[in-house]
């Protein structure tokens, strides 16, 4: 649910501020035309002096495309566009490299032959501005070809761009031949650059995705993939150092702790935490909270991929996986992992090491993804039956009220409302998973404190939602019969509230059972403790 940022949210005064970049990626255009900028500069001076060839993975309106068009106007040596940026002072602007780039981020890629078209065009462009004549039939030789001729023509080695280098393989992912088919070509395009590496200066593939080196980079091989790297943890998006110096002019009339939990928390190992760009900017206009980048995509690719595998609700937040895991990502091998990590729907929250092997603790970036994401599954996971969005509503009012025979009205309700046939095309509806699933995705909709198997010194809790001021502790069963509380007397039984008693709040029990046969809830017994 979105909400106002506070009770007074005035605009800040006109004097002290400068136009938003919403949805401007052309480095020369924020430059020139008052925008805000954050100086990403220092970061691109260390990939240069460190490397030639990179590969760097984000979500998608993270600030890639704005990051490749920077390196664009640094490598030609638009120098009074940098004036007072980190690099200006440490950067040869009498050398001036030709910059070839390929951007698939407008392409329809849905239908075959349309990726060789669409590259045949941006090389005959690039041909054009360079005064270049086609010397190859192919789109590989083409690009060889032409990398070549720029570093003839210039004497300088070439600077090769790609932007949103995997959209091809992306926009026809329901259609596997043709994604496997687009995959092989560009495998053979971007093979081209390391052939031509006589030719090269400098290398950056950016995308969403890091698909598999053995399926898509086998030739390409000699790429440094910075996606995990925590020196580069904040080349894109925003830190709240940003917030509070390059937007404070934005700031007034905001709620800054607000901001902080509805928007930051992407993070990569070791870096600082990181707004997506976008949520910060559309908030600095509409001066509101809501979901404005999940809503920009669709994620039902996503949730169905979820349901299929098996993944709960609540099993999302704290998922491990290693490096290869996040990585293995391919057409008809998507790992769910490697999807929610790479789309941006988790981040690392932390690194383990077993064994010598290196793995990262996943969950949830923010509020704006845990609330939009359960929204979806919620959803999926019941069948999507009407009235849902007055039963949030009234969830929240009913916790606030303590009117826990509401509640139990409210959740049988929505127990009873789920269609039969969908029951019975999904198997998930047998297990207690299924269940807390749902509870979870409820609880977590509404944008409430939840928390999933909360370890204890007698095992582990259900679930456990702290509100208002309130503690509430949930166990789920799965019961052949009505068990004359049998969940809440797990709850007494194994001193689950003895965790929470030192914080002076008042604990509220649930036992929660569900029948097996009729997958109705038989059962909603609640205690103080």
């Amino acid at each position: 649910m979105a909400k106002t940022p506070g009770d007074a949210n005035p605009l800040p005064a006109a004097s002290d501020r400068r136009r938003l970049p919403i949805g401007i990626q052309t480095f020369r255009t924020i430059r020139e035309g008052g925008y805000y900028y954050v100086d990403k500069t220092a970061a691109l001076r260390r990939l240069v002096d460190e490397g030639t060839h990179y590969f760097l993975s984000r979500p998608r309106r993270f600030g890639k495309s704005l990051l490749v068009d920077t390196l664009k106007e640094l490598f030609e040596g638009s120098q009074p566009l940098f004036a007072g940026l980190a690099v200006h002072d440490r950067w040869d602007w009498t050398v001036r490299h030709p910059v070839l780039r390929l951007d698939f981020s407008g392409g329809d890629f849905t239908v075959p032959d349309a990726l060789p078209a669409n590259v045949e065009d941006q090389l005959a462009a690039a041909e054009r501005r360079a005064g270049v004549d086609r010397a190859y039939a192919s789109p590989q030789g083409r690009f060889a070809g032409l990398i070549e001729a720029l570093h003839a023509q210039t004497g300088q080695r070439v600077v090769v761009l790609v932007d949103e280098y995997d959209k091809p393989i992306l926009d026809a992912l329901d259609r596997p031949d043709l994604a496997r088919a687009n995959r092989d070509f560009l495998r053979g395009l971007y093979g081209t650059i390391k052939f031509s590496d006589a030719h090269v200066r400098f290398t950056l593939l950016t995308g969403i995705t890091r698909f598999s080196k053995v399926r898509l980079f086998s030739v390409l091989n000699n790429l440094i993939d910075i996606t995990l790297d925590p020196r580069f943890g904040t080349v894109c998006g925003y830190t709240d150092d940003d917030l509070d110096t390059v937007f404070a002019p934005e700031l007034s009339g905001l709620d800054r702790d607000g901001i902080r939990d509805w928007y930051n928390g992407y993070r990569w190992p070791d870096g600082k935490a990181v707004y997506n760009p976008f949520d910060a900017l559309l908030l600095f206009r509409n001066r509101t909270f809501g979901p404005y980048w999940f809503d920009t995509g669709t994620p039902a690719f996503l949730v169905d991929t979820l349901v299929a595998r098996g993944f709960d609700a609540f099993s999302l937040d704290g998922l491990l996986g290693s490096d290869a895991l996040l990585s293995s990502f391919d057409v008809g091998e998507i790992e769910p992992e490697a999807l929610l990590f790479q789309t941006g729907y988790l981040t690392v929250r932390g690194v383990e090491s077993r064994g010598g092997r290196t793995y990262y603790r996943l969950g949830y970036p923010n509020r704006e993804v845990r609330q939009s994401l359960n929204e979806c599954l919620l959803d999926h996971l019941t069948g999507r039956s009407p009235g849902r969005t007055e039963q949030r509503l009234q969830l929240y009012d009913l916790l606030q009220a303590d009117d826990f025979a509401g509640l139990e009205a409210l959740f049988r309700a929505l127990f009873a409302g789920i269609p039969h046939q969908w029951h019975t095309n999904n198997d998930i509806a047998r297990y207690e998973g299924y269940y807390a699933s749902v509870f979870y995705a409820c609880l977590a909709a509404v944008g409430l404190d939840v928390r999933v198997e909360d370890s204890t010194s007698r095992g582990r809790l259900d679930l456990t939602l702290t509100f208002d001021g309130r503690v509430y502790l949930f166990e789920f069963k799965v019961v052949e019969r009505a068990s004359a509380g049998a969940a809440l007397a797990q709850l007494q039984e194994r001193g689950y509230a003895d965790k929470y008693r030192g914080r002076g709040q008042p604990i509220h029990l649930i036992g929660v059972e569900f029948s097996q046969a009729t997958r109705a809830l038989v059962a909603f017994d609640v205690a103080s403790a």
